[in-house]
């Protein structure tokens, strides 16, 4: 067999990856999902906040009528760790196209009192019944081609600490976003790079949650370092994405207080906007 079609052959498929793995929920009762968070998705010791998200997304979409995540909004209240967890999903609305629900994830304390880590409240329904017209001034974001981009791989790790999650994706960023890892951020508060699975895996709509907040934070750029935790995100999908390689955007226009916000943009194969996400998120100053 050539060399190109064995590679192909060994990619992972949807459903059946270890990010599938990683996030899937088993059903105790109506409303309750059992998970043990892997420690292969934490970023300076703590779980990431999309993966977390993917989380609660994958048990919506198995309490919601509706599969497809529209819309969905996490606050984040305390940080999460590798371990087992608890997700507690609440029916708000169903309706013929879209279903609302709400879902939070609990860990325990170590006096054995329950935590809650993440609320969330969502929308869902069904991408593949909307209709095809795009009317939009947004345009993909220019990003050297792949070859001409860097990965983690191709230099110290650029945080103290657990970065277990840079093994599981594919993520090559743009030269241009990378002056905080030479020691000159250029203080634009800009991050840019090709995203994917490292196991090859192509992306849907629950990996799009974790697409939004996989790169590392606009905060690098400004000039900062260290943990960037995130207070608050929402996420809305506007499509599913073709097979292959997705393109995201993330910018920050304002500081102030201790907290930024992170606009992210992520485009598909077929250069298309499918999806968009607002967070903030608390820096350390000084």
């Amino acid at each position: 067999m050539p060399e190109a079609a064995s590679v192909a052959a060994e990619r992972a498929v949807i459903g059946d990856s270890e990010f599938d793995r990683d996030t899937a929920v088993i059903r105790r009762e109506p409303g309750v999902y059992d998970i043990d968070l892997s420690a292969g998705w934490t970023i300076i010791n703590a779980v990431n906040g999309g993966y977390l998200l993917a989380v609660l997304g994958r048990a919506l979409a198995d309490a919601l009528p509706h599969a497809d995540p529209f819309t969905i909004s996490a606050h984040y209240l305390t940080a999460s760790q590798p371990g087992p967890a608890v997700v507690r999903t609440d029916v708000v609305r169903t309706g013929r196209t879209l279903s609302t629900g709400q879902a939070s994830l609990f860990q325990y304390a170590e006096d054995g009192t329950e935590v809650e880590r993440i609320r969330v409240l969502a929308s869902y329904g069904d991408l593949d019944a909307l209709p095809d017209d795009v009317r939009t001034t947004a345009e993909p974001p220019a990003i050297p081609p792949m070859e001409q981009c860097f990965g983690p791989e191709d230099g110290p790790a650029p945080v103290p600490g657990s970065s277990a999650i840079t093994d599981r994706l594919m993520l090559k960023l743009d030269p241009a976003t990378l002056g905080w890892a030479l020691g000159q951020p250029s203080g634009k508060g800009e991050m840019r790079a090709w995203f994917g699975l490292a196991d090859g895996r192509d992306p849907d709509p629950l990996s799009l949650l974790l697409a939004v907040d996989a790169l590392p934070p606009t905060a690098f750029e400004i000039g900062l370092s260290g943990w960037v935790p995130t207070v608050e995100l929402t996420v809305h999908v506007r499509c599913r994405p073709a097979p292959g390689p997705l393109r995201v955007a993330i910018t920050t226009r304002n500081l102030a207080g201790g907290f930024l916000e992170e606009d992210a943009e992520v485009w598909d194969s077929a250069d298309r906007l499918v999806a968009q996400s607002r967070q903030l998120a608390r820096v350390r100053l000084g």
